[in-house]
């Protein structure tokens, strides 16, 4: 299977008349948008990637079916010459439930759309409420179904920790993303922004950041259940690549190694559950087989899961180990 590489245009909060609490795109993104550097950006990023690897143009940062049909049609003109080409296979874009229909589905269709992430972040009304998202749940499940319903792939982004949200509602909403028919799903935990109103409800006590242990916490109880049922989570959390920074995040769940840390998490509770299937406690040396790729995080970081299993379990040694039949998240122990 070749590697997948998206080539990302950026249109901060354009096509989007919404605040939500958390949102501040131009901080994201860095910079204002400029419709006529779109070309020379791809072209750019295109001499940065190797062949052999699989590219799609992807509008990013702001709700892209809400730009306006004359500039929408311009930006999917110049990246369908891309594809045409064959220097792409396809375009993916993200958008707002809220601003999808069958019209707009019937104009993506006439490009060689081939993905639609929805940022739909929350199947709790309450927390969209009190995120100020603009949007229901129903929404939401109504825009999945028109995004299958018309053929194209369907990307489901969420969010961990919004306020009013729990990690029950959490799972809710990663479980109904996956019944709607999403091919794979992004989770983000919630990071606080400089001049964002989710700073201002912070610092006057209406909003408690998730700590870092807690989101990663939270994240891999959603990241199991895509796992389960073979969604893929193609992105764990912002990180340095969208242009976030230490600077810009004053609270929440920001860590450069969020992935990492959601990941290495998972592995832990799945160590820990076949060690105690499998009776084992007390033992001088176990061997835990894993996936391909997957030693780092099923030590951890730092070793931390390494520290913790054998403290928990009174093993002096964990030897960990590739087994490259075994499925992602599957473990095995002896």
């Amino acid at each position: 299977m070749k590697r997948h590489v998206n080539i990302p245009v950026f249109i901060p909060h354009l096509g989007c008349s919404h605040q939500c609490v958390f949102c501040d795109q131009r901080s994201i993104t860095g910079r204002e948008f400029d419709p006529s550097d779109v070309e020379g950006q791809i072209e750019e990023a295109l001499g940065t990637v190797s062949g052999g690897i699989d590219c799609e143009i992807a509008f990013f940062g702001g709700s892209f079916t809400g730009i306006g049909e004359d500039l929408m049609r311009r930006l999917l003109c110049i990246a369908a010459r891309f594809a045409d080409e064959g220097r792409v296979s396809g375009i993916r874009l993200s958008t707002r439930p809220d601003y999808i229909d069958r019209r707009i589905l019937s104009i993506l269709a006439e490009y060689p759309v081939k993905t639609v992430e929805l940022g739909i972040q929350s199947m709790d009304d309450d927390v969209l409420r009190a995120s100020k998202r603009g949007h229901t749940a129903e929404q939401s499940r109504e825009a999945c179904r028109l995004v299958v319903g018309r053929g194209f792939s369907l990307v489901g982004q969420m969010m961990i920790g919004l306020p009013g949200a729990d990690e029950q509602s959490e799972i809710k909403t990663a479980e109904e993303i996956c019944a709607l028919g999403a091919s794979a799903a992004r989770i983000y935990p919630a990071v606080v922004l400089k001049n964002t109103e989710l700073e201002e409800m912070s610092a006057d006590g209406r909003y408690l950041p998730l700590g870092i242990d807690e989101a990663v916490g939270r994240s891999a109880s959603v990241l199991e259940i895509f796992t389960a049922r073979s969604v893929p989570v193609i992105r764990l959390g912002l990180c340095a690549s969208d242009g976030l920074s230490a600077e810009s995040a004053v609270g929440g769940a920001y860590h450069p190694a969020m992935g990492e840390l959601v990941r290495g998490e998972l592995y832990r509770r799945k160590i820990e559950e076949a060690l105690t299937d499998a009776g084992i406690s007390g033992r001088d040396t176990v061997t835990v087989e894993v996936p391909r790729g997957a030693v780092s995080p099923a030590i951890g970081n730092g070793g931390r899961n390494r520290a913790a299993i054998q403290s928990k379990f009174n093993i002096k040694s964990l030897k960990t180990v590739e087994n490259p039949r075994l499925k992602e998240y599957n473990v095995k122990v002896e």
